[in-house]
């Protein structure tokens, strides 16, 4: 995917922000579909708040860009970096680098008390597979922390230069605190490569078909369905199969003031990947509800373009 603007579409308005006036405005790229009013006018309005506003989406047939908006611009991800981390497990897998059974100690990792599965189970131990599923399905942070110690930053730091990714890096384990020593995000990156990756991803073009098919699978467990996808009716705990024919897969990252979601949706009509990232002022339930209304009108309006 380039920097150019869609060619079929005039521009709609302007993102605001009040230290950057003159932001641009999604518009839309795609003749005879439906349009993406009401998504714009959930970003304009929180662009107007003083959010900041990145989204790219991109028809996966046509490689037209349906939606786009500053989707350049280099953005905290949170936990939606741990894709690029879950791409070079799988590829170390393949690779036999890695034993996907090989145990790892939870004592052995750094504890992290604010959220995830693993610190309320009882087993001690978990394979690296396990793991995996445990970041890719509840972005578990110390299965991610784990196996990010497994494999290492540097791996990763390469295997990102590798895909191409220009604006994503994974900055730092999970932490309970940040101290002024440690990197100010776990990871950043642009709502174009994320979008980039995950088409990417379900047209088997990461590493190879097995790794892109691994991490496609995991990712399809994740059962975050909050965001864009709360938009979808599908059941967050089996939505790999859906009944309806409905493909979906994707990764959510949380942070204070930060939303972001990135994935594939795809239906009859058409499919597409998808990425939006919000950040914003959360001094407020208000605040921090009116981000999540933007996501869902996204989702929504997905879900119309594909049906």
């Amino acid at each position: 995917m380039g920097a150019s603007e869609p060619a079929d579409g005039p521009p709609l308005a302007s993102l605001r922000r009040s230290q950057r006036p003159s932001r641009r405005l999604p518009r839309r790229a795609a003749t005879g579909r439906r349009s993406f009013t009401s998504t714009l006018r959930a970003l304009e309005q929180l662009a107007d708040a003083g959010a900041q506003v990145s989204v790219h989406v991109v028809d996966l047939d046509t490689h037209t860009h349906v939606l786009s908006g500053d989707d350049h611009v280099t953005m905290p991800v949170a936990g939606l970096g741990v894709v690029p981390l879950l791409i070079e497990v799988a590829a170390a897998f393949e690779a036999g680098t890695l034993d996907p059974l090989e145990i790892v100690e939870r004592s052995a990792v750094e504890a992290v008390s604010t959220s995830g599965l693993w610190r309320h189970l009882h087993a001690p131990a978990l394979p690296l597979e396990d793991l995996a599923v445990l970041a890719a399905t509840a972005g578990d942070p110390i299965a991610v922390n784990a196996l990010l110690q497994r494999v290492g930053h540097d791996r990763v730091r390469a295997r990102i230069e590798a895909l191409g990714l220009r604006r994503t890096a994974l900055l730092d384990r999970f932490r309970d605190e940040r101290g002024p020593d440690d990197a100010p995000q776990v990871a950043v990156g642009s709502a174009r490569e994320f979008a980039g990756l995950f088409s990417a991803l379900v047209n088997s073009q990461v590493v190879g078909a097995s790794v892109s098919a691994q991490v496609s699978e995991w990712l399809s467990l994740n059962q975050d369905l909050s965001l864009v996808a709360s938009s979808t009716g599908l059941d967050p705990f089996a939505h790999d199969h859906d009944a309806h024919g409905l493909l979906f897969i994707n990764k959510t990252g949380r942070d204070r003031g930060v939303r972001a979601e990135a994935g594939v949706l795809a239906g009859p009509r058409a499919g597409v990947a998808y990425s939006l990232i919000v950040c914003f002022d959360d001094l407020s339930i208000t605040h921090r509800l009116r981000a999540h209304d933007a996501f869902r009108v996204l989702g929504v309006e997905l879900m119309e373009y594909t049906h």
